[in-house]
C-alpha cells in the first residue's frame, strides 16, 4: 500500500515537473519570438532613419544604402562583438540585409522622384522607435548571455545609440546623442533598467 502511494505520488510529481518544463520552454519560445520582433522593428526603424537622413543630405543610392545599413546594424554588431556572440545577428539572419537594401533604394527613388525633402522631425520618429526597441532587445540579449544587470543595460544602450552616432558622423553632423537635449542615451539606459528591474 505504501509502495502504491509513493509510486502514485512519484507519477504526480513527474507530471507536474514535465508541465513546469513545458511552460518554461513556452516562455522561452515566446521571449525569443518577442526579441525577434523587436529586432525586426528596430532594424526597419533605424534603416528608415538612416535612409531619410542620407536622402536629406543628397547622397546617391549607394550612399543611402550604406548609411541605412550602418544606422540599422552598427549597434547590434558592436554589442555582439563585445559579448563575444557569434555569428553576428545580421550574418545569421541575412534577410535583414535585403530589407535594408530595399528601404535604402526605395527611399532614394521615391523621395527624389516626388521632390520630397525629409525634415529632422521625420527622421526622429523612426529613430525614437528604434532606440526603444533596440535598448530593450540589447539588454535582454545580454541578460540571456548571463551578463550582470549593469553590463546588460549598457549593452542595450550600445545597441540603441551606436547606429545613430555613426549615421550622424557619416553625414558630417554632430551626433544627436550628445548634441540634443532629448536625452537619448539616458532614455535608452532607463529602458534597459526596466527590462531587468
Amino acid at each position: 500500500r505504501d509502495c502504491l502511494l509513493s509510486r502514485g505520488l512519484g507519477d504526480v510529481y513527474k507530471r507536474q515537473t514535465q508541465r513546469k518544463r513545458e511552460s518554461i520552454m513556452l516562455g522561452e519560445t515566446a521571449l525569443q519570438t518577442l526579441l525577434f520582433v523587436f529586432e525586426g522593428v528596430g532594424v526597419v526603424a533605424f534603416a528608415l532613419s538612416g535612409a531619410l537622413a542620407a536622402v536629406r543630405k543628397r547622397l546617391d543610392v549607394v550612399g543611402v544604402v550604406v548609411v541605412a545599413f550602418l544606422t540599422a546594424m552598427a549597434g547590434g554588431t558592436l554589442r555582439d562583438v563585445l559579448l563575444d556572440r557569434s555569428p553576428l545577428f545580421w550574418v545569421e539572419h541575412e534577410y535583414w540585409l535585403w530589407v535594408i537594401i530595399a528601404i535604402g533604394v526605395g527611399s532614394a527613388i521615391i523621395l527624389r522622384s516626388r521632390h520630397f525633402e525629409p525634415t529632422s522631425r521625420a527622421i526622429q520618429w523612426p529613430d525614437a522607435l528604434g532606440l526603444g526597441v533596440f535598448a530593450a532587445a540589447g539588454t535582454q540579449i545580454a541578460l540571456d548571455m548571463d551578463s550582470s544587470p549593469l553590463i546588460a543595460t549598457l549593452m542595450g544602450v550600445i545597441s540603441a545609440v551606436t547606429g545613430g552616432i555613426l549615421r550622424d558622423v557619416m553625414l558630417n553632423d554632430l551626433p544627436w546623442v550628445v548634441a540634443s537635449f532629448q536625452l537619448y542615451a539616458i532614455l535608452a539606459f532607463g529602458g534597459g533598467l526596466m527590462v531587468w528591474g
